[in-house]
């Protein structure tokens, strides 16, 4: 159970509004709306990660769905394993990306955004080894928009942890 009360719709604004259908009412949003306003650059800055940028949308989620894991957050693994498979993870890789070291079905470049998604997320930086190794692999603006994702969802992982957002069913989650 969430450790507060989930914004009241009665006093929500029609942009609130709009963006809680945009985004099937899920808990988190619903929880968001109590500041519409952040719900809004959150939404702004979400959207852009996922759906505006060059990153490979299923180097993307993997990493997202990783940090999701390394944050200890299910609402977020759950969110982006169904994300991801929508833009190409397959289960293997979903399956795998507990212990992703040992795992066979990620190619090199997979491979790096994962290091690189486990040391941004445990270290004050990623090593000079890792960053140099996903650099070489990515364009300047793919690495941007990889380090973006990642941080903002320890941000949302960590929202969603610190509110103890209500798990919903797959399909009713962003």
């Amino acid at each position: 159970m969430a450790r507060i009360d989930y914004a009241d719709p009665s006093s929500f604004n029609e942009r609130t509004r709009e963006l809680l259908s945009k985004n099937r009412s899920a808990n988190i949003f619903r929880m968001l709306a109590h500041s519409p306003v952040h719900l809004e650059q959150y939404c702004r800055l979400g959207g852009a990660i996922r759906h505006r940028g060059e990153l490979d949308p299923v180097v993307r989620e993997l990493a997202i769905t990783r940090t999701g894991i390394l944050c200890e957050a299910p609402y977020e693994i759950v969110a982006h394993k169904r994300i991801g498979k929508s833009v190409g993870v397959t289960d293997e890789q979903n399956a795998a990306l507990e212990n992703w070291q040992g795992a066979s079905c990620f190619d090199e470049v997979q491979r790096a955004a994962l290091a690189f998604a486990d040391e941004v997320v445990t270290l004050k930086r990623p090593t000079d080894a890792t960053f140099k190794t996903i650099a070489a692999k990515l364009t300047p603006a793919a690495l941007v928009e990889l380090q973006l994702a990642v941080g903002f969802y320890v941000m949302t992982s960590k929202f969603l942890e610190t509110f103890s957002i209500d798990m919903q069913k797959p399909e009713e989650i962003i």
